[in-house]
């Protein structure tokens, strides 16, 4: 299929862009570079669509069932679901509103942090283990929901789901939004369905509803797993919102995520504790199906084939990041002309990557590997999304030269020392209040067995940045991006 041609443009980073690739287009050629103005469309109201749509899926649901594995009873259990989401989700938004300011994908935005070649080494390696980790839930989960639906062997059943997202990864951004938009509604009605199914389950045990003992360990653990799948979603939320125009404003591009998001979230999860509850010993799509049946014979069929067409879905986002990724990494060493070509080898290994680690670890092992993957992940990037909107809201106030991030020798370094030093010391004061299957912190002992690393990790690292950048010529920074005059200073303040 060919790309419609359009006109070349010269961009910040002192080469031609590639041909934009609008409404219209067939296949997106933009990857890691900047996206112009005059290719830059949507509305704010289309980040609603992708930010629910992205937690209605198995994989998502099934993080509702791994929480309630903690052991903190049904009803708290629904308490730190709620509340852990919307914590996570909050600072989500915020990443997502850097998206349209910068018209760059969420992992470029860190070099002026972390530095050219130190975010590669540090941020980037995380992204791509957290895309690898969390493709690999949903390769499990899409084999074993075509194995139910079909009949289909759990591997064959990863290759067909997998295959499907990663044709949608490829077609890229405009086409990942479009489905997006296309399956809100239906999914809806599949969630409401499934929520009058779930609540009026035969499977309940009696009492299920009831408060019971509260449990602060299993309940903070509860809290940093559901925090920590939304807080997953930061290191590539912008990259579903650069192409807005500049013109749309941060409290816009942030409502429409944190509201669409948040409440998917607590919906998902919620819906997927009540169904483990329900049947406790069954596999994550094996419980949806069976409390899909309960309200009606052949219900759960469809309720399974329409969770995996929404995971096919977040399939694609999840490789489309990773690509990303990869991308970035690669770009870092040596520059990297974004074509369809490099995009598709890199989807290609992200297929093979995640067939392999999902047949290593199988249906069986899932709960186990989901649950360390959420809370592992949400320790890496905890001291990351702290010093990333430090730095975007309170140190560089949104400003930055776009050439100069592309620049291996520029103004923002190879070696972000004060990104990674901040980084560092983030994660060291969150180890003593970390709660892990192998490992619990002294702090976290002391405090009842609460995993509160999260509390602590986020302030520590993001004072500590800001304390870090007080030696920053910020004035010298600001006169090269008026002089570059890419950004619309005004609005960025």
């Amino acid at each position: 299929m060919t790309v419609p041609s359009a006109r070349v443009t010269v961009d910040p980073a002192g080469g031609p862009t590639p041909p934009a690739d609008g409404p219209t287009a067939s296949i997106e050629v933009h990857s890691i570079d900047w996206i112009p103005a005059e290719e830059r469309h949507g509305r704010p109201a289309h980040l609603g669509a992708i930010w629910f749509v992205g937690n209605i899926n198995l994989t998502a649901m099934a993080t509702g069932v791994t929480a309630l594995s903690i052991g903190a009873g049904l009803m708290w259990t629904l308490i730190a679901t709620v509340l852990g989401s919307l914590f996570g989700t909050f600072f989500m938004a915020f990443h997502s509103a850097q998206g349209p300011q910068l018209g760059l994908p969420q992992l470029v935005q860190s070099r002026p942090q972390f530095g050219y070649v130190g975010a590669a080494l540090t941020v980037w390696v995380f992204a791509l283990v957290n895309y690898l980790a969390y493709n690999t839930s949903d390769a499990i989960l899409s084999g074993d929901a075509l194995h139910t639906l079909f009949g289909l062997g759990e591997g064959y059943g990863y290759f067909v789901a997998a295959s499907v997202a990663a044709l949608l990864a490829l077609f890229g951004y405009h086409w990942i939004h479009r489905v997006s938009r296309w399956l809100t509604w239906p999914l809806v009605a599949v969630m409401v369905v499934l929520s009058v199914a779930a609540l009026t389950s035969k499977g309940l045990p009696h009492g299920a509803f009831t408060l019971g003992g509260f449990h602060a360990g299993a309940f903070m653990t509860v809290f940093v797993i559901v925090a920590g799948f939304q807080l997953g979603w930061a290191p590539y939320v912008s990259d579903y919102s650069r192409y807005l125009p500049a013109s749309v404003g941060v409290r816009t591009t942030f409502w429409w995520t944190y509201l669409p998001s948040g409440l998917s979230a607590v919906w998902v999860f919620v819906l997927g504790a009540v169904a483990a509850a329900a049947y406790p010993t069954l596999t994550p799509v094996g419980a949806f199906k069976h409390v899909a049946d309960d309200l009606a014979g052949g219900l759960g069929w469809v309720v399974v084939a329409a969770l995996l067409v929404g995971l096919l879905s977040v399939m694609a986002i999840n490789q489309y990041g990773g690509m990303m990724s990869m991308i970035s990494i690669r770009d870092s060493f040596s520059p990297v002309k974004p074509t369809i070509r490099i995009r598709a080898l890199c989807i290609g290994l992200m297929f093979v990557l995640v067939w392999g680690i999902a047949q290593f670890v199988g249906v069986d092992r899932f709960n186990t590997f989901y649950g360390n993957v959420l809370i592992f992940l949400s320790y890496l990037f905890t001291p990351w999304t702290a010093i990333n909107l430090v730095d975007y809201f309170f140190v560089r106030r949104g400003l930055y030269s776009i050439r100069e991030i592309f620049n291996p020798q520029g103004m923002y370094g190879r070696w972000g020392w004060r990104g990674n030093l901040a980084y560092l010391v983030g994660i060291v004061v969150m180890v003593p209040f970390m709660v892990t299957t192998p490992f619990t912190g002294s702090a976290a002992a002391a405090l009842g067995g609460g995993d509160y690393s999260m509390f602590v990790g986020l302030p520590v690292a993001g004072v500590v940045y800001l304390l870090f950048c007080r030696s920053l010529d910020l004035d010298a920074e600001r006169r090269v991006v008026e002089e570059e005059g890419v950004l619309d200073l005004a609005h960025s303040r």
